[in-house]
């Protein structure tokens, strides 16, 4: 996400470092290519105006003329300059109601029903507590059956009526999720044009039946300006508390989440990063600012490797590592608790500097991931445990086994021997194991 505009500003950005000190006309050269890579990657005009102008002003402050290092504070402006467009501080859900109840709205085509299924799965993931899916688009055809696949696919119980009247069926749903002792109540509403004065109608009146604790409206992050319309529109006919931009992992510029907050005062809340079913994740406005600088995001890395990985295996593992007792059924191990983290190239894109090591644009063939683990099953357990007994004809029936190569299996013993010799290196050296 924001790779353009990413790449944009940190070229921009990195001008200024070779500067002794910072000018009034160098300044003018940086803002100037601030302001079109913003532009170009659809911020909105006004807002790129006014993100100028506060860039400009605090640069030639006092404070950074007086800098020993003025880069680096001019660095700090334009992250703190993007940290306050995104929205300053995190928003978080409002999930105190008794169920909580969360209401997601948006044109049709935007993703919502998938969307609404991603919510439900984050929400028992990350709060260990009971959702309940609520169909209640009755007007698209097999919306109600999209729905309730999805719940079978996540195993999160779906509410349906068939094709009944929307509100009667929200304020239905909520009583049958207290009746049944769920925690979450997620509402599907039919996707609408925001000009449909009968289907926003509809709307209003759920709204002021059930009163929700979260209205979240779902829009497509491709959709350009024309999404602070579609946002406002909303707004004006009901009390949205927050929006989930979707298809952020597409070829979208990105422009719409730097313009949302600041011309809606609508907080972005959650964003869409894949079409898999964990593809939904919180917004943290300085974290996202923080990427597209390419200062990295490693608090959203480990916050994704606590939730997946299993903390006391990969604590045997490392200590494994650091006696050089690490073996390749540890290594198949651990390789198969990475794999849990999603594409690795979406995590490389996370560490700080990437775009620099020529990590954006990484691409990991997850089939080269299947090999390794294919070769690996293909050893016998005392292999595994004592790979340096790995001779010519054991590689060659395990080839045969795995349907891989000699020269792939040889590969892949000698990478795990240089791997177990740096852990060894880390071990003996300066760097401390954490353990």
């Amino acid at each position: 996400m924001f790779e353009s505009l990413g790449d944009r500003l940190q070229t921009a950005i990195h001008k200024i470092k070779g500067y002794g000190k910072i000018t009034e006309q160098n300044i003018d050269e940086i803002a100037r290519e601030i302001r079109l890579a913003l532009l170009e990657a659809d911020v909105n005009y006004q807002v790129v105006k006014e993100f100028i102008k506060n860039v400009k002003e605090k640069a030639l402050g006092e404070e950074v003329q007086k800098s020993l290092k003025p880069s680096e504070l001019f660095v700090k402006i334009v992250k703190d300059e993007l940290v306050e467009l995104l929205g300053g501080d995190k928003v978080d859900l409002n999930i105190q109601g008794n169920p909580a109840t969360l209401m997601l709205v948006g044109l049709q085509g935007s993703g919502k029903t998938t969307t609404i299924g991603k919510l439900a799965n984050l929400l028992r993931k990350k709060y260990k507590k009971k959702p309940l899916l609520v169909a209640c688009d009755v007007y698209r055809p097999a919306a109600i059956d999209q729905l309730k696949q999805l719940g079978k696919e996540l195993n999160i119980e779906v509410y349906s009526e068939g094709k009944g009247n929307p509100v009667e069926i929200s304020k239905n749903a909520i009583q049958y999720a207290k009746e049944n002792h769920f925690d979450y109540v997620l509402i599907d509403t039919a996707g609408r044009l925001h000009i449909d004065d009968e289907l926003m109608n509809e709307l209003e009146n759920i709204e002021n039946e059930v009163h929700p604790d979260e209205v979240l409206l779902v829009i497509d992050s491709m959709m350009g300006q024309d999404a602070i319309h579609v946002i406002t529109t909303f707004h004006e006919r009901l009390k949205l508390t927050g929006a989930i931009l979707t298809k952020l992992d597409g070829d979208t510029r990105g422009g719409v989440a730097l313009s949302i907050r600041h011309l809606t005062h609508v907080p972005i809340k959650f964003v869409g990063v894949s079409e898999k079913m964990d593809g939904l994740e919180e917004f943290y406005p300085d974290r996202m600012a923080s990427r597209i600088l390419g200062m990295g995001d490693i608090m959203s890395m480990l916050e994704k490797a606590e939730s997946v990985i299993d903390e006391e295996e990969a604590m045997n593992a490392a200590k494994k590592m650091g006696k050089g007792t690490f073996d390749l059924e540890d290594f198949l191990s651990t390789m198969r608790q990475i794999k849990k983290l999603g594409p690795l190239e979406n995590l490389l894109k996370m560490l700080p500097g990437a775009s620099k090591m020529g990590l954006k644009n990484v691409k990991v063939d997850p089939k080269d991931m299947a090999h390794l683990e294919a070769i690996i099953l293909s050893m016998t357990p005392y292999e595994r445990r004592h790979p340096e007994v790995l001779k010519a004809s054991r590689k060659k029936r395990i080839a045969n086994g795995s349907g891989r190569s000699v020269e792939e299996v040889n590969r892949l013993v000698n990478q795990f021997e240089q791997m177990k010799k740096m852990m060894k290196q880390m071990k003996n050296g300066n760097m401390k194991m954490p353990f």
